[in-house]
């Protein structure tokens, strides 16, 4: 298959797999007739772990050590564990940040609910951003 038909099977852009094929990350065999890439079987399931794997927070870094693992029958190692462990930890803080932050704009549109309210000019916008920045930030 060509580009065009892998991308639109993955619901992914063509420049995606181009940029996984330059990386070497998929590696197609070339039509030597009209010398386009050819996609195939191999490459599709190669390219939906590789997209699986950047939907859940892993690197362009960790897919080429998962993927250099994968090739050496290594699948279940301690790198591999590690990596997991790590995008775990960095995703359980984000989750931390995202919540407080969430806590933080809950707590600001309540206050906010005793302001007068008037038609917001740039500079009461603006002050109102800088009033939610500085309010302390809720850990949960």
């Amino acid at each position: 298959m060509k580009v065009s038909q892998l991308a639109k099977k993955l619901n992914i852009a063509r420049d995606t797999v181009r940029f996984y094929t330059r990386l070497g990350f998929i590696r197609p065999s070339t039509n030597e007739t009209n010398g386009y890439k050819e996609y195939g079987d191999k490459e599709l399931k190669r390219l939906r772990f590789i997209i699986c794997a950047r939907h859940l927070g892993f690197t362009v870094e960790d897919i080429e050590s998962l993927l250099m693992q994968t090739e050496s029958d290594m699948c279940n190692s301690p790198i591999v564990r590690k990596l997991i462990q790590r995008r775990l930890k960095e995703t359980e803080q984000q989750f931390k940040e995202t919540l407080a932050l969430r806590n933080r704009m809950k707590t600001v549109i309540e206050d906010w609910k005793y302001e007068p309210y008037m038609e917001p000019t740039g500079d009461m916008v603006c002050q109102l951003i800088e009033e939610f920045l500085n309010e302390p930030s809720e850990e949960t």
